[in-house]
Protein backbone atom coordinates (compact mmCIF):
# COMPACT_ATOMS: atom_id res chain seq x y z
CA UNK A 1 0.00 0.00 0.00
CA UNK A 2 1.20 3.32 -0.93
CA UNK A 3 0.22 6.59 0.34
CA UNK A 4 -1.23 9.52 -2.15
CA UNK A 5 -1.71 13.04 -1.24
CA UNK A 6 -5.36 14.95 -2.51
CA UNK A 7 -4.13 18.64 -2.94
CA UNK A 8 -6.69 21.97 -3.20
CA UNK A 9 -5.74 22.39 -7.22
CA UNK A 10 -5.34 25.28 -8.67
CA UNK A 11 -8.75 26.71 -9.54
CA UNK A 12 -7.72 29.84 -11.87
CA UNK A 13 -4.90 32.32 -11.66
CA UNK A 14 -6.24 34.35 -9.13
CA UNK A 15 -7.26 32.00 -6.99
CA UNK A 16 -4.78 31.43 -3.80
CA UNK A 17 -7.24 29.38 -1.69
CA UNK A 18 -10.73 28.06 -0.92
CA UNK A 19 -12.61 27.36 2.11
CA UNK A 20 -13.84 23.65 2.88
CA UNK A 21 -17.91 23.46 2.88
CA UNK A 22 -18.52 19.74 3.11
CA UNK A 23 -16.77 16.46 3.13
CA UNK A 24 -18.45 13.75 1.32
CA UNK A 25 -16.61 11.05 2.29
CA UNK A 26 -15.66 9.83 5.67
CA UNK A 27 -12.13 8.05 6.81
CA UNK A 28 -12.45 4.38 5.92
CA UNK A 29 -14.07 4.74 2.99
CA UNK A 30 -12.97 3.54 -0.50
CA UNK A 31 -12.88 6.27 -3.43
CA UNK A 32 -13.01 5.66 -7.12
CA UNK A 33 -10.71 7.56 -9.77
CA UNK A 34 -12.78 10.91 -10.44
CA UNK A 35 -15.24 10.52 -7.53
CA UNK A 36 -15.61 13.92 -5.43
CA UNK A 37 -14.19 13.99 -1.86
CA UNK A 38 -15.21 17.10 -0.57
CA UNK A 39 -16.84 20.29 -1.67
CA UNK A 40 -15.19 23.92 -1.41
CA UNK A 41 -16.02 27.58 -1.92
CA UNK A 42 -13.98 29.99 -3.40
CA UNK A 43 -14.96 34.27 -3.12
CA UNK A 44 -16.87 33.63 -6.06
CA UNK A 45 -18.17 29.76 -6.39
CA UNK A 46 -18.75 26.50 -5.06
CA UNK A 47 -17.25 23.41 -6.58
CA UNK A 48 -16.38 19.20 -5.72
CA UNK A 49 -12.66 18.34 -5.24
CA UNK A 50 -12.20 14.56 -6.88
CA UNK A 51 -9.64 12.21 -6.27
CA UNK A 52 -6.81 11.65 -9.00
CA UNK A 53 -6.54 7.71 -7.78
CA UNK A 54 -8.70 4.97 -6.42
CA UNK A 55 -7.88 4.19 -3.11
CA UNK A 56 -9.32 4.59 0.95
CA UNK A 57 -9.56 7.94 2.72
CA UNK A 58 -7.22 7.03 5.46
CA UNK A 59 -6.62 10.81 6.40
CA UNK A 60 -8.38 13.92 6.71
CA UNK A 61 -6.30 17.12 7.44
CA UNK A 62 -8.33 19.95 7.70
CA UNK A 63 -12.23 20.27 9.41
CA UNK A 64 -15.23 21.85 7.65
CA UNK A 65 -14.70 25.97 7.40
CA UNK A 66 -10.96 25.28 7.10
CA UNK A 67 -9.59 28.27 4.55
CA UNK A 68 -6.87 25.86 2.47
CA UNK A 69 -4.23 27.21 0.55
CA UNK A 70 -4.12 25.94 -3.27
CA UNK A 71 -1.38 22.95 -3.45
CA UNK A 72 -1.72 22.40 -0.08
CA UNK A 73 -2.60 18.68 0.96
CA UNK A 74 -6.18 17.89 2.32
CA UNK A 75 -6.28 14.13 2.68
CA UNK A 76 -4.71 11.16 2.33
CA UNK A 77 -5.54 8.38 0.51
CA UNK A 78 -4.26 5.00 0.57
CA UNK A 79 -3.44 3.74 -2.84
CA UNK A 80 -1.95 0.14 -3.93
CA UNK A 81 1.32 1.04 -6.19
CA UNK A 82 4.41 3.18 -5.95
CA UNK A 83 5.59 5.32 -2.68
CA UNK A 84 4.37 8.79 -2.99
CA UNK A 85 5.68 10.98 -0.09
CA UNK A 86 3.37 12.51 2.18
CA UNK A 87 3.74 16.62 1.79
CA UNK A 88 4.94 19.04 4.40
CA UNK A 89 3.40 22.07 3.41
CA UNK A 90 1.77 22.88 7.14
CA UNK A 91 4.84 21.73 8.82
CA UNK A 92 6.88 23.85 7.18
CA UNK A 93 4.63 26.68 7.98
CA UNK A 94 4.55 25.72 11.53
CA UNK A 95 8.30 25.26 11.59
CA UNK A 96 9.30 28.34 10.24
CA UNK A 97 6.89 30.21 13.00
CA UNK A 98 8.63 27.63 15.59
CA UNK A 99 12.12 28.37 14.63
CA UNK A 100 11.24 32.37 15.23
CA UNK A 101 9.41 31.70 18.76
CA UNK A 102 13.07 29.21 19.73
CA UNK A 103 10.76 26.42 20.61
CA UNK A 104 11.60 23.62 21.54
CA UNK A 105 10.95 20.13 18.93
CA UNK A 106 8.44 18.88 21.47
CA UNK A 107 6.50 22.31 21.85
CA UNK A 108 6.39 22.86 18.03
CA UNK A 109 4.91 19.38 17.77
CA UNK A 110 2.20 20.34 19.97
CA UNK A 111 1.73 24.36 18.67
CA UNK A 112 1.30 21.85 15.17
CA UNK A 113 -0.94 19.73 16.72
CA UNK A 114 -2.97 22.65 18.37
CA UNK A 115 -2.82 24.76 15.27
CA UNK A 116 -4.82 22.16 13.20
CA UNK A 117 -7.49 21.60 15.85
CA UNK A 118 -8.17 25.39 16.15
CA UNK A 119 -9.66 26.92 12.48
CA UNK A 120 -9.73 30.54 12.29
CA UNK A 121 -12.79 31.71 10.57
CA UNK A 122 -11.23 34.58 8.62
CA UNK A 123 -15.05 35.47 7.59
CA UNK A 124 -15.56 37.40 10.38
CA UNK A 125 -12.91 40.50 9.54
CA UNK A 126 -13.85 42.64 7.37
CA UNK A 127 -9.87 43.62 7.25
CA UNK A 128 -7.65 42.27 4.86
CA UNK A 129 -4.89 39.42 5.95
CA UNK A 130 -2.89 38.00 2.56
CA UNK A 131 -3.27 34.27 2.45
CA UNK A 132 -0.04 33.79 4.09
CA UNK A 133 -0.69 35.51 7.19
CA UNK A 134 -3.83 34.02 7.55
CA UNK A 135 -1.86 30.53 7.43
CA UNK A 136 0.50 31.70 9.71
CA UNK A 137 -2.70 32.71 12.32
CA UNK A 138 -4.45 29.14 11.26
CA UNK A 139 -1.13 27.53 12.31
CA UNK A 140 -0.52 29.36 15.40
CA UNK A 141 -4.11 29.63 16.72
CA UNK A 142 -3.64 33.60 16.20
CA UNK A 143 -7.44 34.73 16.82
CA UNK A 144 -9.35 37.14 14.64
CA UNK A 145 -9.55 39.55 17.93
CA UNK A 146 -5.57 38.81 17.92
CA UNK A 147 -5.20 39.33 14.23
CA UNK A 148 -7.51 42.49 13.64
CA UNK A 149 -5.20 44.39 16.96
CA UNK A 150 -1.79 44.15 15.38
CA UNK A 151 -0.46 47.16 13.91
CA UNK A 152 0.22 46.19 10.58
CA UNK A 153 3.68 48.19 8.96
CA UNK A 154 2.18 47.05 5.46
CA UNK A 155 0.43 49.56 2.77
CA UNK A 156 -2.45 50.56 4.59
CA UNK A 157 -2.00 49.41 8.20
CA UNK A 158 -1.81 45.94 6.56
CA UNK A 159 -0.47 43.38 8.40
CA UNK A 160 2.89 41.88 6.94
CA UNK A 161 4.38 38.35 7.51
CA UNK A 162 6.66 39.86 10.01
CA UNK A 163 4.37 41.52 11.73
CA UNK A 164 2.75 38.68 12.56
CA UNK A 165 5.83 36.61 13.24
CA UNK A 166 6.82 39.26 15.60
CA UNK A 167 3.63 39.30 17.73
CA UNK A 168 3.71 35.30 18.09
CA UNK A 169 6.99 35.73 19.19
CA UNK A 170 6.20 38.30 21.69
CA UNK A 171 3.17 36.29 22.64
CA UNK A 172 5.10 33.29 23.46
CA UNK A 173 6.17 34.84 26.74
CA UNK A 174 2.88 36.84 27.97
CA UNK A 175 0.02 35.71 29.98
CA UNK A 176 -2.54 34.09 27.41
CA UNK A 177 -5.68 37.18 27.09
CA UNK A 178 -8.89 35.12 28.61
CA UNK A 179 -10.85 34.10 25.99
CA UNK A 180 -14.85 34.94 27.85
CA UNK A 181 -13.11 38.39 27.94
CA UNK A 182 -12.58 39.03 24.42
CA UNK A 183 -15.92 36.73 22.90
CA UNK A 184 -18.11 39.30 25.42
CA UNK A 185 -18.55 41.93 23.67
CA UNK A 186 -18.87 40.18 20.47
CA UNK A 187 -22.27 38.64 21.96
CA UNK A 188 -23.58 41.54 23.51
CA UNK A 189 -23.62 43.07 19.65
CA UNK A 190 -25.62 39.89 18.32
CA UNK A 191 -27.80 40.24 21.32
CA UNK A 192 -27.88 44.24 20.32
CA UNK A 193 -28.79 43.58 16.92
CA UNK A 194 -31.55 40.79 17.56
CA UNK A 195 -33.25 42.68 20.21
CA UNK A 196 -35.58 44.67 17.76
CA UNK A 197 -36.74 41.61 15.94
CA UNK A 198 -39.69 39.68 16.99
CA UNK A 199 -41.02 36.81 16.08
CA UNK A 200 -44.39 36.87 17.98
CA UNK A 201 -46.68 37.70 14.56
CA UNK A 202 -45.41 34.37 12.73
CA UNK A 203 -41.88 36.53 11.97
CA UNK A 204 -38.69 34.24 11.33
CA UNK A 205 -34.95 34.65 11.26
CA UNK A 206 -33.15 33.09 9.00
CA UNK A 207 -29.17 33.60 8.98
CA UNK A 208 -28.00 34.29 5.29
CA UNK A 209 -25.91 32.13 3.50
CA UNK A 210 -22.56 31.70 2.43
CA UNK A 211 -23.10 33.45 -1.05
CA UNK A 212 -24.99 36.33 0.17
CA UNK A 213 -23.13 37.42 3.32
CA UNK A 214 -20.03 37.60 0.22
CA UNK A 215 -22.12 39.31 -1.64
CA UNK A 216 -23.53 42.04 0.98
CA UNK A 217 -20.03 42.43 1.97
CA UNK A 218 -19.21 42.91 -1.59
CA UNK A 219 -22.13 45.42 -2.34
CA UNK A 220 -21.36 48.06 0.80
CA UNK A 221 -17.74 47.49 0.05
CA UNK A 222 -18.06 48.65 -3.81
CA UNK A 223 -20.23 51.66 -2.13
CA UNK A 224 -18.15 52.81 0.26
CA UNK A 225 -14.73 52.19 -2.39
CA UNK A 226 -16.16 54.18 -5.69
CA UNK A 227 -18.30 57.64 -6.23
CA UNK A 228 -20.86 55.75 -8.18
CA UNK A 229 -22.84 58.02 -10.79
CA UNK A 230 -25.15 57.14 -13.60
CA UNK A 231 -26.39 58.03 -16.92
CA UNK A 232 -29.44 56.84 -18.83
CA UNK A 233 -30.14 56.85 -22.31
CA UNK A 234 -33.14 54.95 -24.07
CA UNK A 235 -32.53 52.81 -27.46
CA UNK A 236 -34.70 52.44 -30.09
CA UNK A 237 -34.24 48.45 -30.87
CA UNK A 238 -37.27 47.61 -33.23
CA UNK A 239 -34.44 46.38 -35.66
CA UNK A 240 -33.17 44.31 -33.27
CA UNK A 241 -36.29 42.63 -32.40
CA UNK A 242 -37.83 42.12 -35.60
CA UNK A 243 -34.09 40.65 -36.66
CA UNK A 244 -34.14 38.14 -33.91
CA UNK A 245 -37.97 37.30 -34.50
CA UNK A 246 -36.93 36.43 -38.47
CA UNK A 247 -33.90 34.41 -37.78
CA UNK A 248 -33.96 32.55 -33.99
CA UNK A 249 -35.48 29.46 -35.88
CA UNK A 250 -32.87 29.46 -38.32
CA UNK A 251 -30.19 29.72 -36.05
CA UNK A 252 -31.25 27.21 -33.33
CA UNK A 253 -31.15 24.66 -36.04
CA UNK A 254 -27.71 25.62 -37.81
CA UNK A 255 -25.91 26.16 -34.57
CA UNK A 256 -28.11 24.41 -31.67
CA UNK A 257 -28.08 27.07 -29.88
CA UNK A 258 -31.20 29.45 -28.42
CA UNK A 259 -30.40 33.34 -29.82
CA UNK A 260 -31.05 35.67 -26.95
CA UNK A 261 -30.91 39.44 -26.99
CA UNK A 262 -27.83 39.18 -24.64
CA UNK A 263 -25.14 38.09 -27.11
CA UNK A 264 -26.38 41.38 -29.63
CA UNK A 265 -25.77 43.94 -26.35
CA UNK A 266 -22.33 42.16 -25.47
CA UNK A 267 -21.23 42.58 -28.79
CA UNK A 268 -22.08 46.39 -29.11
CA UNK A 269 -20.75 47.08 -25.37
CA UNK A 270 -17.45 44.98 -26.73
CA UNK A 271 -17.45 47.04 -29.50
CA UNK A 272 -17.91 50.43 -27.38
CA UNK A 273 -15.47 49.32 -25.17
CA UNK A 274 -13.26 49.28 -27.51
CA UNK A 275 -13.60 52.54 -28.98
CA UNK A 276 -13.17 54.33 -25.21
CA UNK A 277 -10.43 52.31 -23.58
CA UNK A 278 -10.98 54.24 -20.66
CA UNK A 279 -14.07 52.20 -19.48
CA UNK A 280 -11.29 48.92 -19.62
CA UNK A 281 -9.82 49.81 -16.80
CA UNK A 282 -9.61 49.06 -13.08
CA UNK A 283 -8.63 51.09 -10.26
CA UNK A 284 -5.40 50.28 -7.50
CA UNK A 285 -5.34 52.99 -4.72
CA UNK A 286 -4.02 55.58 -6.47
CA UNK A 287 -3.29 54.05 -10.08
CA UNK A 288 -5.26 53.24 -12.90
CA UNK A 289 -4.87 49.67 -14.30
CA UNK A 290 -5.46 49.84 -17.78
CA UNK A 291 -6.58 46.10 -19.06
CA UNK A 292 -5.37 45.08 -22.40
CA UNK A 293 -8.01 42.30 -23.07
CA UNK A 294 -12.17 42.99 -23.09
CA UNK A 295 -13.22 40.53 -20.94
CA UNK A 296 -17.07 41.24 -20.20
CA UNK A 297 -18.93 39.68 -17.19
CA UNK A 298 -22.56 38.80 -17.49
CA UNK A 299 -24.85 38.96 -14.15
CA UNK A 300 -26.38 35.10 -14.17
CA UNK A 301 -29.16 33.30 -11.51
CA UNK A 302 -27.61 30.44 -9.27
CA UNK A 303 -29.67 27.32 -8.33
CA UNK A 304 -30.02 29.14 -5.04
CA UNK A 305 -31.34 32.54 -6.31
CA UNK A 306 -28.42 34.47 -5.92
CA UNK A 307 -26.59 36.26 -8.68
CA UNK A 308 -23.04 35.22 -10.11
CA UNK A 309 -20.87 36.94 -12.59
CA UNK A 310 -19.51 34.83 -14.88
CA UNK A 311 -16.62 36.30 -17.70
CA UNK A 312 -16.73 36.10 -21.45
CA UNK A 313 -12.85 36.22 -21.89
CA UNK A 314 -11.52 38.66 -24.75
CA UNK A 315 -15.62 39.10 -25.97
CA UNK A 316 -14.18 41.70 -28.23
CA UNK A 317 -12.50 38.60 -30.20
CA UNK A 318 -16.49 37.14 -30.76
CA UNK A 319 -18.48 37.47 -33.38
CA UNK A 320 -22.15 36.84 -32.80
CA UNK A 321 -22.47 32.84 -32.96
CA UNK A 322 -19.30 33.13 -30.36
CA UNK A 323 -21.24 35.15 -28.43
CA UNK A 324 -24.35 33.40 -28.41
CA UNK A 325 -22.67 30.41 -27.27
CA UNK A 326 -20.17 31.89 -24.60
CA UNK A 327 -23.47 33.56 -23.23
CA UNK A 328 -25.43 30.32 -23.54
CA UNK A 329 -22.24 28.21 -21.78
CA UNK A 330 -21.78 30.25 -18.78
CA UNK A 331 -25.98 30.68 -18.34
CA UNK A 332 -26.50 26.97 -18.27
CA UNK A 333 -23.70 26.22 -16.29
CA UNK A 334 -24.38 29.09 -14.15
CA UNK A 335 -28.35 27.55 -13.24
CA UNK A 336 -26.87 23.80 -12.89
CA UNK A 337 -24.04 24.92 -10.18
CA UNK A 338 -21.35 23.46 -12.29
CA UNK A 339 -19.16 27.04 -12.88
CA UNK A 340 -15.52 26.73 -12.33
CA UNK A 341 -13.73 29.26 -10.39
CA UNK A 342 -11.79 30.61 -13.41
CA UNK A 343 -15.00 31.02 -14.66
CA UNK A 344 -15.75 34.42 -12.71
CA UNK A 345 -11.65 35.44 -12.82
CA UNK A 346 -10.66 38.48 -14.84
CA UNK A 347 -14.05 40.58 -15.38
CA UNK A 348 -12.86 44.45 -17.02
CA UNK A 349 -16.68 45.17 -17.10
CA UNK A 350 -19.88 43.92 -16.36
CA UNK A 351 -23.14 43.98 -18.11
CA UNK A 352 -26.66 43.02 -15.79
CA UNK A 353 -29.90 42.51 -17.50
CA UNK A 354 -32.42 43.72 -15.18
CA UNK A 355 -35.38 43.79 -17.79
CA UNK A 356 -35.56 40.23 -16.96
CA UNK A 357 -37.62 40.98 -13.89
CA UNK A 358 -39.90 43.69 -15.88
CA UNK A 359 -37.92 46.47 -14.45
CA UNK A 360 -37.78 49.52 -16.77
CA UNK A 361 -34.35 50.58 -16.11
CA UNK A 362 -31.51 50.14 -12.37
CA UNK A 363 -28.82 51.64 -11.08
CA UNK A 364 -26.58 48.47 -10.75
CA UNK A 365 -23.41 48.96 -8.08
CA UNK A 366 -19.84 48.27 -9.59
CA UNK A 367 -18.32 45.30 -9.34
CA UNK A 368 -15.07 45.90 -7.99
CA UNK A 369 -12.47 47.17 -9.11
CA UNK A 370 -14.14 47.70 -12.26
CA UNK A 371 -15.58 51.43 -12.84
CA UNK A 372 -18.28 50.57 -14.69
CA UNK A 373 -21.53 48.48 -15.33
CA UNK A 374 -23.87 48.54 -17.78
CA UNK A 375 -27.87 47.61 -16.78
CA UNK A 376 -30.34 46.74 -19.85
CA UNK A 377 -33.63 47.77 -18.98
CA UNK A 378 -36.74 45.94 -20.24
CA UNK A 379 -37.75 46.37 -23.67
CA UNK A 380 -41.32 48.03 -24.30
CA UNK A 381 -43.86 48.91 -26.82
CA UNK A 382 -44.09 52.34 -26.97
CA UNK A 383 -45.31 55.30 -28.97
CA UNK A 384 -42.36 57.00 -30.64
CA UNK A 385 -42.16 60.41 -32.45
CA UNK A 386 -40.43 59.00 -35.71
CA UNK A 387 -38.94 61.18 -37.84
CA UNK A 388 -38.61 60.92 -42.19
CA UNK A 389 -38.22 63.04 -44.87
CA UNK A 390 -41.70 63.55 -45.25
CA UNK A 391 -42.20 64.44 -42.07
CA UNK A 392 -42.99 63.29 -38.08
CA UNK A 393 -45.34 60.97 -37.06
CA UNK A 394 -46.36 58.53 -34.28
CA UNK A 395 -45.32 55.32 -34.25
CA UNK A 396 -45.05 52.02 -32.01
CA UNK A 397 -41.34 51.31 -31.46
CA UNK A 398 -39.40 48.51 -29.57
CA UNK A 399 -37.56 50.56 -27.01
CA UNK A 400 -35.63 50.04 -23.67
CA UNK A 401 -33.34 51.85 -21.48
CA UNK A 402 -29.69 51.67 -20.60
CA UNK A 403 -28.15 52.46 -17.03
CA UNK A 404 -24.74 53.50 -16.55
CA UNK A 405 -23.13 53.41 -13.39
CA UNK A 406 -19.72 54.43 -13.40
CA UNK A 407 -16.59 55.56 -11.28
CA UNK A 408 -16.63 59.39 -10.73
CA UNK A 409 -13.42 58.94 -9.02
CA UNK A 410 -11.67 57.96 -12.69
CA UNK A 411 -14.16 58.49 -15.15
CA UNK A 412 -15.97 61.87 -15.60
CA UNK A 413 -19.62 62.64 -16.68
CA UNK A 414 -18.25 62.76 -20.89
CA UNK A 415 -16.52 59.74 -20.89
CA UNK A 416 -19.14 57.72 -19.05
CA UNK A 417 -21.97 59.32 -21.02
CA UNK A 418 -20.39 59.03 -24.25
CA UNK A 419 -19.47 55.60 -23.65
CA UNK A 420 -23.53 54.40 -23.19
CA UNK A 421 -24.28 56.65 -25.94
CA UNK A 422 -22.48 54.95 -28.56
CA UNK A 423 -23.47 51.19 -27.16
CA UNK A 424 -27.12 52.53 -28.50
CA UNK A 425 -25.35 53.70 -31.18
CA UNK A 426 -24.55 50.27 -32.47
CA UNK A 427 -27.74 48.87 -31.20
CA UNK A 428 -29.94 51.28 -33.03
CA UNK A 429 -27.70 51.03 -36.14
CA UNK A 430 -28.31 47.32 -36.42
CA UNK A 431 -28.37 45.67 -39.51
CA UNK A 432 -31.64 43.87 -39.79
CA UNK A 433 -31.05 42.63 -43.05
CA UNK A 434 -27.44 40.60 -41.62
CA UNK A 435 -26.65 37.03 -41.74
CA UNK A 436 -25.56 35.55 -38.17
Amino acid sequence: MAKFELRLPKMGESVAEATITNWLKKVGEKIDADEAVLEIATDKVDSEVPSEVSGVLTEILFNVDDVVLVGQTIAIIETEGGVVEVAKETAQAVTEVSKTVDLSGEQAKQTAKDAVAAPVNFSDSEKFFSPLVKNIAKEEGVTIAELEAIQGAGKDGRVTKNDILEYVKNRSSQPATPAPAAEAPKVAMVAQKAAPVSVNGGDEIVEMDRMRKLISGYMVASVQTSAHVQSFIEVDVTNIVKWRDKVKNAFEKREGEKLTYTPIFMEAVAKALKDFPGMNISVDGDYIIKRKNINLGMAAALPNGNLIVPVIKNADQLNLVGMAKAVNDLGNRAKLGKLKPDDTQGGTYTVTNVGTFGSVFGTPIINQPQVGILALGAIRKVPAVIETPEGDFIGIRQKMFLSHSYDHRVVDGALGGSFVKRVADYLEAFDSNRDF
